[in-house]
């Protein structure tokens, strides 16, 4: 295939498809979590949303913050971002002014692929939601993400560690009392709700826990991680080098 001798501009940055917006915090990004950037296979753009706390978000509705998370979408697009995300799944409140505000695909909350997941199940299973905090998550936040009001829902309220460390945004956290507050909460999804054929994490800093949830519950479970690495394979397919594929079948 001959190299093109002529390229189009028009961007700052190439390469990076998928901008994320940050909350901005102090707490540890562990790798797997969002806001690590060794996380992901393929580069990323960050944004900091100044002002944005984990409290304020998620404890306060991010009352007030639109135009901020509004104003950093535009400056991803404009750096070269092609689509947009963010950092936390209870910013799906603002998906629709995202998008509008944005002019590309934006997918704000773990939360959307519910309904995709659901539809993988057989008739008599269920997708369920582990959340960060289960006294927050309203049905605003879930008609945003187009989740069923009657889905099953556990928080990881009542642990020991992750939801304080991470809505306090606490410098430090031990990742194995986090990691067991992951466990115990599946644990109480599938109690409670012995339907439930998989599981969507609505916080994206649960992502380096995903393993430990699918090898101790024997459940799919799905993140941020495995809808932004969707999403990005949509803003930048794979090229599949005619050549290279006609000397591989020689």
């Amino acid at each position: 295939m001959k190299q093109k001798s002529a390229v189009a501009g028009g961007k700052t940055v190439y390469g990076a498809s998928v901008g994320i917006l940050m909350l901005e915090t102090r707490f540890p990004r562990i790798p797997g979590d969002i806001g690590n950037a060794g996380t992901w296979p393929f580069p990323v753009l960050y944004k900091v949303v100044r002002g944005a706390s984990p409290d304020h978000v998620v404890r306060r509705a991010a009352g007030g913050l639109a135009g901020r998370f509004i104003d950093a979408a535009r400056e991803l697009v404009a750096d070269g971002a092609d689509g947009i995300t963010t950092n936390c799944g209870f910013l799906a409140l603002f998906q629709d002014q995202l998008a509008k505000a944005a002019g590309v695909p934006v997918a704000s909350s773990s939360l959307m692929q519910v309904p995709l997941v659901q539809g993988l199940l057989p008739p008599d299973r269920r997708v369920g939601v582990l959340t960060i905090s289960r006294t927050d998550l309203t049905p605003e936040h879930l008609k945003a993400s187009g989740v069923p009001m009657d889905t099953p829902i556990v928080g990881t309220d009542e642990g020991r560690e992750f939801s304080r460390a991470i809505l306090d945004d606490e410098p430090t956290m031990d990742v194995d009392l986090a990691r067991a507050d992951l466990i115990d909460a599946g644990h109480q999804l599938i109690k409670e709700f012995p339907e439930t054929g998989a599981i969507v994490l609505e916080c994206t800093n649960m992502v380096p826990y995903a393993a430990d949830l699918r090898q101790t519950l024997g459940l799919p479970v799905y993140s941020i991680y495995s809808f932004v690495t969707w999403f990005q394979a949509g803003l930048m397919p794979r090229i599949f080098d005619p050549e290279l594929m006609d000397q591989r079948l020689q």
